[in-house]
């Protein structure tokens, strides 16, 4: 039978990786003729080690490249991470001629995370198509192509939190400044992303992590603009990838679980890149005593230095309040790493209180369980504003939080809000449940994502 052979390449970012991976294997699932080889950076070769075997995924590691200055990484995460994956342009291409190429019956492609927009020019230059793979939803693609129609316009390089709302397509309601990405409000941040926007329209085609019964409405509004084809793919729910390093933590996790009622318990996990300072730790520490509901809560802390460091899991509970521990015993459980996609899918948990990272949506979408939102970084922001004033998906804690803000969310706003999310009969919890099953059909045969693979592998062998 015929072989065939994609490269695909991502940042050295947890989230990014898995997915991305995800995506692989459902193709090589999907269609036994392809293989896929994953170029890993040195700064990626940590999470590597933590995904278990594929058939037919290979992955190929670069060679060390010395990364930009760090100043840059404290002043603009995203911009950091453009730079240093362009960086990469010539042990990319000198992996693909020597390694990939020699071994590849036909090479159909170069598959890219949505930071590596400088492997386009790679492609170009070896006669390859390139697609892109976006790890956010329809929606935040669909403001990320409203960029350079708003630079025009305003002529400014970034945002400022005093203008007015925005019509942004892909969005049914007006999007107020505050929500937007903190890597707008900086000068070389927004032009990063302009630039990100623009490159995107070179691809071949732009594969998101999506379902048409989620996000039908942006869907719709990019099939609109002149754009290569977007394929909505997911969910994809990363079931595999949990860190078997952290198994002692697993078993203590999940044997607290089997304790518990069912949809009694409160879930508290930032993401690999959340943080809080320790008075913000109090706080929801107060709150969640106050709110009388069983918890999970995965505490990943930082100090007051600037830069801030982080806090080890040994010491979460000498930062908490006095007596906290002890007066939440049997009903409250603390843990620095959580496996999230285990944790969520049990059915002692009732809510999920989350920083709205994408791949966090789809999860707790996947298994029915209802989000607060608790933004932190990155896209989040509009993801938390999406997910409650455009779908009803979530309730509101805040949707304008930011990491290492001075606005501290006080325990008794968490308290209320705790209570809101764990109501038995609320509105949201119904349709979150009905579009649990509707994703769950997106993926299966006959099923729209379904569909939309196929008809992608059929594009890419053509």
């Amino acid at each position: 039978m015929k072989k065939a052979e994609l490269v695909f390449m991502s940042i050295a970012a947890r989230g990014h990786i898995f997915a991305i991976i995800d995506f692989a294997n459902l193709l090589i699932e999907r269609d036994e003729r392809l293989s896929v080889t994953v170029l890993v950076t040195n700064e990626a070769k940590e999470y590597i080690v933590e995904l278990p075997s594929y058939a037919n995924i290979s992955f190929l590691e670069l060679p060390h490249v010395e990364p930009p200055p760090m100043e840059l990484r404290y002043r603009c995460i995203e911009k950091y991470i453009i730079d240093h994956m362009e960086s990469h342009r010539t042990c990319v291409k000198e992996a693909i001629v020597n390694h990939v190429m020699p071994k590849s019956p036909k090479l159909l492609g170069l598959v890219i995370d949505l930071f590596c927009t400088s492997m386009i020019d790679v492609a170009n230059e070896l006669g390859l198509p390139s697609y892109l793979f976006f790890t956010s939803g329809a929606t935040f693609l669909a403001f990320m192509f409203y960029l350079p129609d708003r630079h025009d316009r305003v002529g400014r390089d970034q945002f400022e939190e005093s203008e007015p709302e925005s019509i942004v397509p892909g969005y049914i309601n007006p999007v107020p400044a505050t929500v937007m990405p903190t890597v707008g409000f900086m000068e070389d941040g927004y032009i990063s992303l302009l630039n990100l926007s623009i490159k995107f329209k070179e691809t071949k085609g732009i594969v998101v992590n999506t379902f048409l019964d989620l996000e039908s409405h942006a869907l719709s509004s990019l099939s609109t603009l002149d754009l290569p084809p977007v394929y909505n793919v997911g969910p994809l729910i990363n079931h595999k990838n949990q860190n078997s390093m952290q198994s002692k933590n697993h078993d203590k996790i999940m044997k607290w679980l089997d304790e518990q009622p069912p949809s009694s318990v409160v879930f508290l996990c930032f993401g690999s890149g959340g943080f809080f300072g320790v008075p913000q730790l109090k706080e929801i520490a107060k709150g969640l005593e106050k709110s009388g509901h069983r918890f999970l809560w995965s505490i990943r802390a930082v100090s007051e230095e600037k830069p801030p460091k982080q806090i080890k899991d040994t010491q979460h509970m000498t930062i908490l309040p006095e007596g906290f521990l002890d007066r939440t015993k049997g009903r409250g459980l603390t843990c620095g790493w959580a496996p999230q996609v285990e944790v969520l899918a049990h059915k002692a948990v009732g809510g999920f209180v989350s920083h709205c990272g994408w791949n966090s949506i789809l999860e707790s979408l996947w298994f029915g369980v209802p989000i607060l939102t608790w933004p932190l970084y990155a896209e989040q922001q509009l993801n938390a504003f999406q997910l409650v004033k455009e779908l009803g998906l979530a309730f509101e804690l805040k949707l304008d939080s930011r990491m290492f803000s001075d606005d501290i969310v006080k325990g008794d706003a968490i308290a209320n809000a705790v209570k809101c999310l764990m109501k038995e009969d609320s509105e949201v919890r119904k349709t979150v449940k009905d579009l649990s099953v509707k994703g769950r059909k997106a993926v299966e045969t006959g099923g729209s994502s379904y569909a939309t693979v196929g008809h992608w592998i059929e594009t890419i062998w053509s």
